[in-house]
């Protein structure tokens, strides 16, 4: 004879889920959170020319790719120094860069100005750039 479901073997598989879900936001809670204290303290190369350190990368890729053609990103050039932070991760990661600089062209044009942007950092660079750290980490994780 087949088993017979009962009340509580629903409950317990109900409960199960339940739990499961619990766990899932919880550490994706804690994990933003951590990532939102790291974003407190400042980074390697903060304040020191002429590289300004692996948060500059990051803002530069941003003011390269939205100023530039795409077939002019990986191409060293009057508008694109590649000793100075030459792009040099895959397409994806190129278009994420335009992405997240196109939205900080509409809120924070200093940050990917052209030339004039080198060695950009202020409190609102620093705090649009780790805020699309974790909205990016949420599209990509959750």
């Amino acid at each position: 004879p087949g088993k017979s479901h009962t009340a509580i073997d629903w409950q317990d598989k109900s409960t199960s889920v339940y739990m499961r879900s619990t766990a899932t936001t919880t550490t994706i809670v804690a994990a933003v959170l951590l990532r939102a204290c790291v974003s407190l303290h400042g980074y390697s190369g903060e304040g020191v020319p002429p590289m300004y350190g692996d948060f500059e990368a990051q803002r530069h890729w941003m003011e390269v790719t939205v100023n530039l053609p795409a077939e002019r990103w990986y191409v060293h050039g009057p508008d694109n120094d590649l000793q100075y932070w030459g792009l040099d991760y895959p397409p994806l990661s190129a278009h994420f860069s335009w992405a997240v600089g196109r939205l900080a062209q509409a809120w924070h044009p200093q940050l990917v100005a052209l030339h004039a942007s080198r060695g950009h950092e202020s409190a609102e660079t620093r705090a649009f750039m780790r805020r699309s750290v974790l909205v990016a980490d949420l599209l990509v994780f959750v």
